[in-house]
């Protein structure tokens, strides 16, 4: 049986309006899975993908993210997690525009303390293995949205975390562009068996991966 590396149950997400986010979200994401969701803007797929990240706890129900219990861990621990477990890529790039893609993909190896020439060698390396080389030195201004979205796929990915939570990543490029970077976080799932979660306002994309689920109005079925 395969390992469950997510698991929601019964999730209700409220805000202080009262207003419910989510509904009684429930779902299993499986070791090795590309999990694709859909629905419409506002229909919770950001609250969703926050809850996974352990950026929020439920208001009712349980997440749990590698075996751990959102709502049992310290900040510190929630964030030790994110840092070592997990890998983010947002609608908007979020790469450092005074760095180069390299220097941007660095990053997150820093925050868990890997040493200067063993980062660079190991940024190159993902670039070199995803055929991207011809952007490292390029500052974010010098590349189109489609090879910034790529860059910050590959800085989600050098960690190597066990989950990859990627929120409308698609949304501001263009369908070619969609295409290479679905193709692209495809091979880190087939490659790697790096779990993908991604939310999408297109169905299509949605199905890219091993499985997919509709969201609508806070509730989730799967497709």
């Amino acid at each position: 049986m395969a390992e469950t590396v997510l698991a929601l149950d019964d999730v209700w997400k409220s805000y202080s309006d009262g207003e419910h986010v989510l509904r009684s979200v429930s779902l299993d994401v499986e070791a090795g899975s590309f999990v694709g969701i859909h629905g419409r803007s506002g229909s919770g797929k950001s609250t969703l993908l926050r809850l996974m990240g352990l950026l929020a706890i439920p208001s009712r129900g349980s997440v749990k993210v590698l075996g751990s219990d959102s709502a049992s861990l310290k900040p510190s621990q929630s964030a030790r997690i994110r840092r070592e477990r997990l890998g983010f890529i947002f609608q908007g790039f979020n790469l450092i525009p005074h760095i180069t893609a390299v220097e941007n993909i660095e990053v997150p190896m820093w925050l868990v303390g890997v040493r200067g020439q063993e980062r660079r060698e190991r940024a190159l390396a993902d670039l070199r293995r995803f055929g991207l080389e011809k952007l490292a030195d390029r500052y974010p201004r010098e590349m189109s949205h489609g090879e910034q979205q790529r860059v910050a796929a590959i800085r989600a990915l050098v960690n190597r975390p066990r989950i990859i939570l990627a929120d409308e990543p698609t949304s501001s490029l263009d369908d070619e562009s969609a295409k290479v970077f679905l193709d692209l976080v495809s091979r880190f799932n087939r490659e790697l068996g790096t779990v993908v979660v991604m939310t999408t306002t297109d169905l299509d994309e949605a199905k890219a991966g091993t499985v997919s689920y509709r969201l609508e109005s806070g509730s989730l079925s799967r497709d």
